[in-house]
């Protein structure tokens, strides 16, 4: 694995963290910037995006989740993003795995509106964060270039 992660311009990461009582795991890889404009260029609005490299990027919970209206069953997904100048979407896949540009619309769990602000300053590799909120459930954040967008979950019980 060591020699094949060399051979990636993009790294292969995940983050991890414990929301009421479920493991939620993001792994993806982490794209930089590299003075290239991403939304709008590198990623055209318009058209879905896995939001990572090489392989698709998957989140996986030990626990069902909720996110709005979407139900996502514990286990894997991966999960999908439709950017466009103003609005962003959430696609969640049945699929527990595959190939970033490789979509495929009639897997599709659900969709979501995402909650967009833009940055101060740039993000220079695609980074998602998954946060437990106090009052309860969590939010996975995805930061890059000037953009983060977020969606909040709640755990099934």
């Amino acid at each position: 694995m060591a020699a094949r992660q060399q051979s990636r311009i993009s790294p292969h990461e995940q983050t991890s963290a414990m929301v009421d009582g479920a493991r939620l795991t993001v792994t993806y890889g982490r794209p930089s910037m590299r003075g290239r404009t991403v939304f709008g260029q590198l990623v055209p609005y318009g058209r879905v995006w896995c939001p990572g490299a090489d392989e698709a990027t998957v989140l996986n919970s030990t626990k069902p989740l909720r996110f709005g209206t979407v139900h996502v069953p514990a286990g894997p997904h991966t999960v999908w993003i439709l950017p466009t100048s103003n609005r962003w979407t959430l696609i969640i896949s049945k699929e527990a795995s595959g190939f970033h540009t490789q979509y495929h619309e009639n897997t599709d769990l659900g969709r979501l509106e995402l909650t967009k602000r833009g940055l101060d300053s740039p993000v220079e590799q695609l980074t998602f964060v998954i946060a437990p909120n106090p009052s309860g459930g969590g939010t996975m954040t995805m930061t890059w270039e000037m953009t983060a967008v977020s969606a909040a979950f709640t755990i099934e019980q």
